[in-house]
């Protein structure tokens, strides 16, 4: 199996480093129109935390299965909203996007002038790439060159209220999609794509993303091409080389410029909210670019991407390119000797991703740095602490007197964040709780709706919140969801808790932390162990690792032979583990075949005969959409048995087990009830969704079978892993781990990789991703013990 079912670039491996676990785009031959197999999706790999999604997956976040071209990363999250007269997944995406582009504006405006080291560099473009030059080639001293550093980030005020996100207003009809470009600026650029030899369906999205202009724009910058999804850079050079003839060449500035943004893209699709200079210059010499240097010049002149420099004083941190004498060293004395150097990592990011950056750490150093709303008194917290068992009353303790905090932990540690919300409920508290997802959602929900789960738990515990106070990210900031915003435009709570806290992408993350009133108090609460967001960033592992706050770790352990497993695994052990009641059951297979066989043979018939389980509530998991096990083949076979049917509608058929993917990133579980003239029903999680005929074949895919990205969040009575021998490549501890925990009662391997699963485990951890958030919350916040 091809493991990379969407190579979303092989070729940039040195740039983003994707590899197995990194999602990617479509590569074809020629720039496509992008299909449901993941357009813009990191379907390629399912990160292990770090350089991301699975190989093929859609969690929460770049869309790990998605397939929708618009290329943002949003929180995975539900919002099909209860009927198709109510705001459509599209148009809440579409109104959070118009949000977040509103905050950068006002930023930007904020943001006029030089900025201290660790934002942008002062100076033009080009007295940036000579002095960090200078540097590396030992011409100059790092002193010399950037004086005496600075701290990387100005110190926080005192607590200022900061703009705040409205409340989006729905557009368009109702159940409607985004509005697309005029007719007219679509028929005018299928003719320029077609005069260069580009598919012309690509005309609507390379209209939308280019506005009226577009067919201008295209003729004076044929490269534009490749700001569409799906489109590389030697799809978008034939495109030059037929639009501009003799004038096209691989030194044209034009082309440094789109090959830089389309890397620093590739980039953020792996996790990363920027990539160091020297590496990024490197990449552009391999993709062909002349002058490397001069390429990052133009771009950060014409405002494209942003330039930061960034001191490397934390202990342990890899020093910069060495000057003059020995290498610089990275602990707390880095710096403070008279003549000793202290060494710089220069970064280069994307506006989009770096302004959320620093927003997230602005909004988290103002929740850190402000008292907490004084709602109840300490006697009452204490108390409230005291009827919850273990560390279910630390986690209470610590959020009575802080604004921010962090609880780690396994499935069972959920009972303590449902412990939390019932208290701070009797407390007279205004607690919600969000998930990335509508499965974290859904699964947190039920917690909440039920009986306790401490038998020994009394008092407020015992007592709380129902299941409506759960909701998703993208429905608590759109409105749709939860409380609603007060008046200053400040989400209507007191306390917010978000569970599977390590799908958070920046973006995300920084709507939320602005959108938190002054004294609220927020708890991130998740399994540091599964994979991190589809989107740019590790928020919740860096902020662990920034220390900034109280940090809970949960007691509570999985139990039973499940349990035993997974915690295994986090700690890098693949051990025997009883299961007297067929818990876990290896199915060895010697090709991919015979496992497309075994796993229809597991779900149809062996696990509802031996476990009780029926097909309809057993997921199949497998590394990648591609391949001759991926999921494309598996849910063909799937369906053929489970449903059968002609596919009259796109390849669907009522009672199709699907996924829609209503924008990168969000993952929405269902089922297809019919079609019609108004495209594609389905019955989701929260409602009916209807999908426009034009839009199936790009968000919606068959269910069966998912990658890991696109289950986090989930948790099913009965889950069979696929692993196919081709699969190796996208295995790491953090893709088993996650896969392995979605299994609730049962788990079955299809087992095809031999000794690659246990060295995966032992030896392969979360691939590492370039993010700057400890940076930017080092000079605001202490760090804590």
């Amino acid at each position: 199996m091809s493991t990379e079912p969407e190579p979303a670039s092989k070729d940039t491996t040195d740039a983003v480093d994707p590899g197995p676990e990194t999602p990617g785009t479509a590569q074809a031959p020629a720039p496509d129109a992008g299909d449901a197999d993941g357009t813009a999706a990191p379907d390629t790999g399912d990160d292990g935390g770090t350089a991301a999604p699975d190989t093929g997956d859609a969690g929460e976040t770049a869309a790990p299965d998605s397939a929708s071209a618009d290329g943002t990363a949003a929180p995975d999250s539900a919002g099909a909203g209860e009927t198709a007269a109510q705001v459509s997944e599209g148009e809440a995406e579409l109104a959070a996007q118009r949000v977040e582009r509103e905050r950068i504006e006002r930023r930007k405006a904020e943001k006029q002038g030089p900025i201290d080291a660790g934002g942008k560099l002062s100076g033009t473009a080009a007295d940036l790439l000579a002095a960090v030059r200078a540097v590396e080639s030992g011409e100059k001293p790092a002193a010399a060159v950037f004086g005496t550093p600075e701290p990387a980030r100005r110190p926080a005020p005192e607590p200022v209220r900061r703009p705040r996100p409205e409340a989006a207003e729905p557009t368009g009809a109702a159940g409607a999609g985004p509005v697309g470009p005029a007719p007219r600026t679509v028929e005018s650029v299928r003719r320029v794509l077609a005069e260069g030899g580009a598919p012309e369906a690509l005309a609507p999205r390379t209209a939308a993303l280019l506005g009226e202009g577009a067919e201008d724009a295209l003729r004076a910058d044929p490269w534009q091409l490749l700001r569409v999804a799906t489109v590389r850079p030697e799809q978008a050079d034939g495109f030059a080389r037929a639009l501009l003839g003799a004038e096209c060449g691989p030194d044209d500035e034009r082309r440094g410029r789109a090959v830089t943004v389309w890397l620093l893209e590739q980039a953020a699709l792996a996790g990363h909210t920027a990539l160091e200079l020297p590496r990024l210059t490197a990449t552009l010499a391999q993709r062909g670019v002349p002058d490397p240097d001069a390429a990052v010049q133009s771009t950060l002149a014409e405002g494209e991407a942003l330039a930061f420099q960034d001191a490397l004083d934390e202990p342990g941190a890899r020093p910069g390119p060495p000057a003059d004498g020995p290498e610089g060293t990275g602990g707390e004395d880095a710096g403070g000797g008279e003549g000793e150097e202290r060494p710089v990592r220069v970064l280069i990011g994307l506006e989009r991703y770096a302004l959320a950056e620093e927003s997230l750490a602005d909004g988290l150093a103002r929740l850190v740095n402000s008292a907490p709303k004084q709602d109840g008194s300490a006697a009452d917290w204490e108390q409230a602490a005291a009827s919850a068992p273990g560390s279910a009353a630390d986690l209470i303790r610590a959020v009575a007197g802080h604004g921010l905090v962090l609880h780690t932990g396994g499935e069972a540690s959920l009972a303590e964040p449902v412990a939390l919300l019932r208290a701070a409920h009797a407390l007279g508290l205004r607690a919600w709780a969000a998930a990335p997802g509508p499965l974290g959602r859904d699964r947190f929900a039920a917690l909440l709706g039920g009986p306790p789960s401490d038998p020994d738990a009394t008092g407020p515990a015992a007592s709380g919140p129902d299941a409506s106070a759960a909701v998703t990210v993208t429905g608590l900031l759109t409105g749709t969801e939860g409380p609603g915003r007060d008046a200053d435009g400040a989400l209507d709570l007191d306390l917010l808790v978000v569970v599977d806290a390590p799908q958070l992408d920046v973006e995300a993350g920084a709507l939320l932390a602005e959108s938190l009133p002054d004294g609220a108090r927020l708890v991130l609460a998740g399994d540091p162990a599964v994979l991190w967001s589809v989107g740019p960033g590790r928020v919740f592992a860096d902020l662990l690792a920034a220390r900034v706050c109280p940090q809970i770790a949960s007691r509570r352990p999985d139990r039973g032979p499940l349990g035993e497993l997974v915690s295994g695994i986090g700690i890098g052990e693949l051990g025997q583990v009883e299961a007297p009641g067929k818990e876990i059951v290896i199915v060895p297979v010697r090709d991919a075949g015979e496992a497309v066989h075994r796993t229809v043979q597991l779900v149809a018939d062996s696990v509802p005969r031996a476990i009780g389980v029926p097909a309809e509530e057993t997921q199949v998991i497998t590394p990648g959409h591609g391949g001759a096990a991926g999921t494309r083949v598996l849910n063909a076979a799937l369906k053929e048995r489970l449903n059968p049917g002609p596919g009259r509608f796109g390849g669907f058929d009522p009672g199709d087990r699907v996924v829609h993917t209503p924008a990168p990133g969000r993952v929405l579980p269902g089922r297809v009830v019919k079609a019609d003239a108004e495209g594609l029903h389905l019955s989701c999680t929260g409602g009916t969704v209807i999908v426009p005929r034009d839009r199936v074949d790009g968000s919606v895919r068959h269910g069966w079978a998912l990658t890991a990205h696109q289950a986090l969040g989930g948790r099913w009575p009965a889950v069979v892993v696929v692993l196919p021998g081709d699969a190796v490549q996208a295995l790491s501890r953090p893709w088993i781990y996650t896969a392995f925990g979605r299994a609730a009662r049962h788990l079955s391997v299809v087992h095809g990789v031999d000794q690659a699963l246990p060295r995966a485990v032992a030896e392969i951890p979360a691939k590492p991703r370039t993010t700057r958030l400890p940076v930017l919350l080092a000079p605001q916040v202490p760090v804590t013990g």
